[in-house]
């Protein structure tokens, strides 16, 4: 049992940091690079949670050396938000940090849609913002390639400071 538990540990210390690190590193570069600000959501959410458990990590070391698989745990916990199958990162950005973003934007962007915005620019900014709007412009890209989803969104920027 000793020499497998040493096995373990010895892939942990391997399979840890290119998981957590040196992958994210690429994809995120590879993001940056790609012409699509798709995937840039994914990687962007990965760096913020794996910066926030570890600081936890950090702050309650004594606390996390008493939970007996803490390392395998965390290492299943990341592998779900890299790995491509899964986009953990953008899920958990979708379901909770997104939610708690449109509840408090007044608060969060006082001078973009707070006190001063109006109610339509307010829900024009949530349904621009929903998922499945996302998911639209998501297969928009798929079929058409980024190019002609950024030809429209430069048109679309055009037109509006021609109006203003």
């Amino acid at each position: 049992m000793g020499m497998y538990w040493t096995i373990v540990s010895y892939l942990q210390s391997l399979t840890g940091p290119g998981l957590m690190l040196l992958y994210p590193l690429y994809a995120s570069i590879r993001a940056i690079e790609s012409p699509s600000k798709v995937d840039d959501e994914q990687w962007l959410t990965y760096w913020i949670l794996y910066s926030f458990l570890t600081l936890v990590e950090m702050a309650a070391a004594t606390l996390f050396s008493w939970i007996p698989f803490w390392h395998p745990v965390k290492l299943a916990f990341i592998a779900w938000l890299v790995l491509p199958q899964f986009r953990g990162a953008s899920f958990i950005y979708q379901r909770f940090v997104r939610e708690q973003l449109i509840k408090y934007r007044q608060w969060l962007d006082k001078d973009n849609l707070g006190a001063g915005g109006s109610e339509n620019q307010r829900k024009l900014m949530e349904d621009i913002q929903s998922p499945k709007a996302k998911a639209k412009v998501e297969h928009f890209i798929s079929e058409n390639g980024p190019d002609a989803f950024d030809i429209i969104y430069e048109a679309a920027v055009h037109e509006a400071q021609k109006d203003k």
